[in-house]
This record gives C-alpha cells, structure tokens and sequence, in this order.
C-alpha cells in the first residue's frame, strides 16, 4: 500500500455527510469535492459496503432490511476510513445494485489530503462517527426524500413505484426514525433549509484549507 505524506497537515482531513435517504447528501458531497477539486479530495460511499443480499432479495423489496445498521459491512468500512486516515491507498466493495451482489475483488481508492465519506449510518457506531474530523447532517422533509429516492430507484435500480413506495414505509422511514434522525445530534453542522447549503459547504472548504495542497 502507497503511504502518502502530506503537506501542513500529518494526515488526511475526513468529513461525514449524512442523512435520510434521498436527503440531498450524495448532492452536497459531490459539491464539495468540486470546490475542492479532484487532486485534492475523494468520496467515499457507504453504499458500496453493503453485504452481499443476492441469495436473499426478490429485486423489488423482499424481506432484507438494506436501511438497517446490519446491512453494511461497517468493519470493512471503518478499516479503510482508518487506512485513509493513516495515509494508506485502500480497496473497496464493488456493489451491484440490481443484482444486491459485491463483484470481483474491489476497486482501489487512493489517499487524498481530504477523503469525504457520505451514507445514512455512518454516524450511528461510536467507533465509526470518532473517525470523522467534522460531521454534516442534511434534516430533508419526508415527502422530499421519498420521492427523490422513488425517481433514482425506478431510474437506477430497476425497481418498480409500487415497491419503491412498500420498501420505504415497511423498512426506510422506521430505520430511519430510529437510526438516522438521531444522528444528527452528534454532528457538528447541519442543513434544514435550503440557505444552509451554501453555508455549509462554505465552512467545509474553509477547515479543509490547512488540508490542500498548493
């Protein structure tokens, strides 16, 4: 594994974005690592950590709980967020979203000055929120989220409204109730309007500057 030195910092900066499903945080991580730039900063996603479901999911819902702490590997995903802080070029599940099946043996993710991790329960396992230097929180409307996540699991995933809409209200909005929402208590900024945003990711690419390269 590469070690990678660092310029006025002895490590990388890492920064959580988290929230409901569909909340906007995937949006806002994004926008950040473009303000900071490519050589300056990754993304990471808890999304590619989740276990492989594929002898237990019907495509469209089914009885695997994918909102539920036990659904991701977060030992794996602590161990690399611990390698990326430590300046260690990692690898990471390859997931199949319409087949619920990890595929071939990971894909590499290299150290940066600021590694961004984004995903719902990131914040939940004391041992996984103490990695992170600063923590966000995205608090969306319920009826935003759901129909965000309706139109990207139609879109992307090949799932039909009818279970989109019985996986939310069977299995996202009670995880999210008892896992996500509490979450936000231990974050240090949060986005409930849409003023926030800019905010946010304003004092975000402020604490990574001592971080950035020339």
């Amino acid at each position: 594994m590469r070690v990678t030195g660092f310029t006025t910092q002895n490590r990388p900066l890492l920064i959580g974005i988290s929230g409901g499903s569909g909340s906007g945080k995937t949006y806002f991580a994004r926008a950040l690592a473009e303000k900071l730039g490519a050589k300056n900063c990754t993304v990471i996603y808890q999304d590619h950590f989740y276990k492989d479901q594929s002898a237990h999911f019907d495509f469209d819902g089914g009885s695997v709980n994918f909102d539920h702490p036990d659904a991701i590997d977060f030992k794996l995903f602590a161990q690399c967020l611990t390698d990326l802080r430590a300046g260690r070029d990692v690898r990471i599940p390859h997931y199949d979203f319409k087949t619920h099946s990890r595929i071939g043996d990971g894909q590499p993710l290299a150290v940066h000055p600021v590694i961004i991790a984004d995903g719902t329960l990131i914040f939940h396992y004391p041992e996984v929120r103490a990695l992170f230097d600063l923590r966000v929180f995205l608090d969306t409307p319920e009826e935003l989220r759901f129909s965000r996540r309706l139109d990207r699991d139609v879109r992307e995933r090949g799932r039909t409204p009818e279970g989109v809409r019985s996986q939310f209200e069977t299995q996202v909005k009670p995880m999210h109730d008892l896992f996500v929402a509490p979450c936000r208590a231990y974050t240090e900024q949060v986005i409930e309007k849409p003023e926030d945003f800019a905010r946010v990711l304003d004092f975000c690419v402020k604490s990574a500057g001592p971080y950035l390269t020339a």
